[in-house]
């Protein structure tokens, strides 16, 4: 409710300048409206869609049953593991780690089992732009082919409580 009452021709029809950037903006959206649906199904940034109902003691006992398969050294107290290519890897979310740590060969196709053994997570992989929520009680599958080498990165970008900043996490590709 305004406190004066405006004039009786007050409304005035775009012209110029504001016509055409109302013009842009349109045309704007729908570019954007079409490329939504192009870059969902053509884009190479969208999971596989795989996630399968799992307990977290289920989950767990996999990814130890990983590590003790594949193990190849520690760093920290976080084993590291070494899987040939071309098999499922497992990694573990949990209050305020991700275990373990990946070793990975580039240009390999891995099947990435995630999961949080606590409450739900975000992982995003740096300097990818790779970011999923880590609910407990789902096993998420990625399916990854490493491009870059070095040591990636894990993040938590959801915040899980009051060690959230020290959750962090490794992949190394060779």
């Amino acid at each position: 409710m305004s406190i004066y009452i405006p004039e009786k021709d007050w409304f005035h029809p775009p012209e110029g300048a504001e016509r055409a950037w109302i013009g842009i903006s349109l045309i704007w959206c729908i570019i954007m409206f079409i490329m939504m649906p192009y870059w969902h199904f053509k884009g190479k940034q969208n999971s596989t869609g795989e996630a399968y109902r799992v307990t977290p003691q289920a989950f767990v006992e996999r990814v130890d049953k990983f590590v003790e398969s594949y193990k190849v050294g520690e760093e920290n107290g976080i084993p590291i593991v070494e899987p040939p290519p071309g098999n499922d890897i497992y990694l573990l979310g949990k209050m305020w780690q991700w275990y373990p740590i990946l070793k990975l060969k580039k240009g390999q196709e891995y099947r990435l089992h995630i999961s949080s053994a606590d409450i739900q997570h975000g992982f995003s992989l740096l300097p990818v732009n790779m970011n999923f929520q880590i609910m407990p009680g789902y096993d998420h599958v990625l399916t990854i082919t490493p491009t870059i080498s070095g040591e990636h990165q894990i993040i938590c970008n959801e915040f899980c409580g009051i060690g959230h900043h020290l959750m962090t996490g490794k992949i190394i590709v060779e």
